[in-house]
């Protein structure tokens, strides 16, 4: 097992986050050591989606206008549909995404996740994966879009679907044991 104590590890998270896509990732980087935190918009706990309903409730430790950049060694970004296309809306979950990628640590994202950095402006000549229905829109902002489990360009890691969270996770921690990323350049 990898080892990543010490890092802290934000998930960045609001209501109709994909179950599986933030609770596996979170048991993932607990194992390593890691301690993460669950960021959202709001205080109190938010849902997850699961199944086509509903799912588990969890606890937010913090919302975004309460973090600093400094405080963490990566970030994640459940997919689903709802969860991303909510953060995608908020200015200042956009604005830290976009900060946070340019402190040269990992930015992780999986399934419609990539809303997220679409909208940060992180997507423009990378290489990056996404759930398949959002091919062209990943596209269209301009990354070169791949069918794989996990792609990593320049500190951002990307996967398809639940069937990836094995090596969307293991990537996880890995890139954050190798630390900073240079020559990122983001416009």
């Amino acid at each position: 097992m990898s080892d990543i104590s010490g890092k802290r590890i934000m998930i960045l998270a609001t209501d109709g986050f994909e179950q599986s896509e933030l609770m596996a990732p979170k048991k993932k980087l607990e194992e390593a050591d890691a301690d993460v935190d669950i960021v959202s918009l709001k205080v109190g706990q938010i849902r997850g989606w699961q199944h086509g309903d509903w799912g588990d409730p969890i606890d937010v430790d913090r919302t975004i206008d309460a973090v600093t950049l400094d405080e963490y060694d990566a970030l994640v970004i459940p997919g689903g549909q709802i969860n991303p296309d909510l953060l995608r809306a908020d200015e200042d979950a956009v604005a830290f995404v976009h900060d946070f990628y340019d402190t040269k640590k990992p930015v992780a994202a999986i399934c419609h996740g990539p809303w997220v950095l679409v909208e940060a402006g992180l997507a423009k000549g990378r290489k990056m994966t996404s759930y398949h229905s959002m091919a062209t829109e990943v596209r269209n902002a301009g990354a070169n879009w791949v069918d794989k489990e996990v792609v990593v360009d320049q500190g951002l890691i990307t996967s398809r679907n639940p069937g990836d969270l094995d090596a969307f996770s293991a990537k996880i921690i890995e890139e954050v044991q190798e630390g900073r990323h240079e020559e990122r350049k983001v416009a």
